[in-house]
């Protein structure tokens, strides 16, 4: 997804992974080539579901930058 937003475009970046250690890695990687002005803002959420067997975790979040 692209925004422009005061002559700034803003995109997004989604992750979606099974344990919290995998989307810190995937997030610290993507972050790395970035600027601290760069990114404005990240949501996290984690869901859970039961499926009468296992409780299951997906751990996702959204980083939101501007690129020039």
């Amino acid at each position: 997804m692209i925004l422009f937003f005061w002559g700034v475009f803003m995109k997004v970046k989604l992750f979606d992974e099974s344990h919290e250690k995998d989307l810190e890695e995937a997030i610290n990687t993507f972050l790395a080539d970035f600027e601290d002005d760069d990114i404005v803002d990240i949501k996290y959420q984690i869901s859970t579901m039961y499926d009468y067997k296992d409780q299951i975790y997906c751990y996702s979040a959204m980083v939101i930058y501007k690129t020039k």
